[in-house]
């Protein structure tokens, strides 16, 4: 397993200035304010739909975090360079997990008007009797915890890493990432896994499929990937990464994109 490191100075230019989009800032703030605030109204006139509008954004963005996670490991899990210059863009999406975990209560709070099988008592319905000990409120809690409380703190201690490594560039930073990222794999599959289990496929609960993890692990590869594609080309369109991202970049992140559309 290699363990080298280099460290390339940061091209004069390319950091960020976060003035230069304050009014787009204030803007989306201001549109994320009135939607907020149209979300409250919606939770109180009909909280049935609302539940299910919740949960589809949540699955929505969640995807997107966890797929922008998942190429932030597999880049440090296989020593690739394509994605050097491209890698903080990633470890930032990703960060915002831990801004998905706080949106993820409002699920909780409503979970009875999206799982039925919360509202049925044992002994009325054989097929959920033998999903029962899975299918339990508690357990489906703790699940929850565990999987963003993981999320959470790996994509946290990545960024934290990568973050103090462009300061000092310290080469132990890039194995102290690596093996997070080894440990991450496994743990990412069953997370993401099992959470599209529970919060989506018990919906309803008489339908089970053992592909569905891959169904939406596929989803947030190929979607994080265009995602990673439109931050990009914005930042050079600022004026950002001109230098540093080549044409090649984008052959390799569309092929990913295709690859994970047929996949």
């Amino acid at each position: 397993m290699s363990e080298r490191s280099q460290t390339v100075p940061t091209p004069e230019g390319e950091y960020f200035e976060s003035t230069r989009f304050a009014g787009l800032s204030f803007l989306l703030g201001s549109v994320a304010l009135v939607a907020l605030v149209l979300c409250a109204l919606g939770a109180v006139v009909n909280p049935h739909q609302f539940s299910y509008s919740w949960l589809f954004a949540f699955a929505f963005f969640f995807t997107l975090c966890a797929g922008c996670f998942f190429w932030t490991i597999v880049h440090h899990a296989t020593d690739a360079e394509w994605t050097v210059v491209v890698r903080r863009q990633l470890e930032n999406i990703a960060a915002l997990l831990a801004v998905l975990a706080l949106l993820f209560v409002p699920i909780l709070l409503l979970r009875h008007h999206l799982y039925a099988w919360m509202d049925i008592p044992p002994g009325h319905e054989a097929a959920l009797d033998f999903k029962r000990a899975y299918l339990d409120f508690n357990f489906f809690l703790i699940r929850a915890i565990v999987f963003l409380g993981y999320f959470i703190v790996a994509s946290q201690l990545l960024r934290r890493f990568s973050v103090r490594q462009d300061r000092d560039g310290n080469p132990q930073f890039t194995i102290w990432m690596r093996r997070v990222s080894f440990a991450s794999l496994p743990m990412f599959a069953l997370c993401l896994t099992f959470g599209a289990f529970d919060w989506l496929m018990s919906l309803n609960y008489h339908w089970f499929s053992t592909m569905f993890g891959v169904y939406i692990f596929a989803g947030a590869a190929g979607s994080s990937m265009s995602l990673l594609v439109l931050v990009i080309t914005a930042l050079r369109q600022a004026g950002y990464l001109k230098d540093v991202v080549t044409l090649e970049h984008y052959h390799i992140m569309g092929k990913w994109m295709l690859a994970f559309c047929i996949f």
